[in-house]
């Protein structure tokens, strides 16, 4: 029998000024708070809806984990606990229970049931799968096996241009890799005037 598999959200509790701050610096902190809770719901509804794979979330600050029902209360959570975005991502994909999984943003409009579809094929063949981002970081992480590789995330500079590059010049190179699907997040004014363009384009 085929191991389970997990897809992990990496999510922040949607309080008011506390959530997409350099987009709220942009379109203000009430535009970006409800472009966020909006973003998030339509994910978790896309994505969850699919009986490839179990949802999960990884929810940042931890006492959300288990407090007010921000999302759907059916989906298991996990703290993300502290440090930085790569000590978060490996302590979350190393308490998962067995089987490959996957770690995806919440800020990236474009994810879809065929990338994560995608990433988890890849990892049949791959030790790690990676969805790079428009902005050099990546939208998506995962793993066939666990635990990571020991030091997988260190020496990364997050959020900058360098964050994908810096963290596959880190990785053993007897680990295979496999590389998707690139997607933009949502960081700036910028970035949402074009993800409402093309979501325009698209219908």
């Amino acid at each position: 029998m085929s191991q389970a598999r997990h897809l992990v959200v990496f999510v922040k509790a949607p309080r008011l000024g506390a959530v997409k701050t350099r987009l709220a610096a942009d379109i203000g902190a009430l535009a970006a708070w409800r472009f966020y809770r909006a973003m998030t719901a339509r994910l978790l509804r896309r994505l969850g809806r699919d009986r490839r794979w179990r949802l999960w979330l990884a929810v940042t600050p931890d006492r959300f984990a288990h407090g007010p029902a921000f999302w759907p209360p059916t989906l298991p959570r996990l703290a993300q606990g502290g440090g930085d975005l790569g000590r978060r991502m490996a302590r979350v994909l190393n308490a998962l229970p067995p089987g490959p999984a996957i770690i995806v943003g919440s800020d990236v409009p474009g994810i879809g049931v065929d990338h994560v579809a995608r990433a988890f094929a890849a990892l049949s063949a791959h030790d790690l799968v990676f969805g790079p981002a428009a902005d050099g970081g990546y939208w998506l992480v995962g793993a066939r096996r666990r635990p990571l590789p020991r030091g997988m995330f260190a020496n990364v500079r997050w959020s900058s241009a360098h964050a994908l590059a810096d963290t596959l010049a880190g990785l053993d190179r007897r680990r295979s890799v496999a590389l998707i699907d690139r997607l933009a997040d949502v960081d700036r004014g910028a970035d949402l005037a074009i993800a409402r363009s093309g979501a325009a384009g698209a219908r």
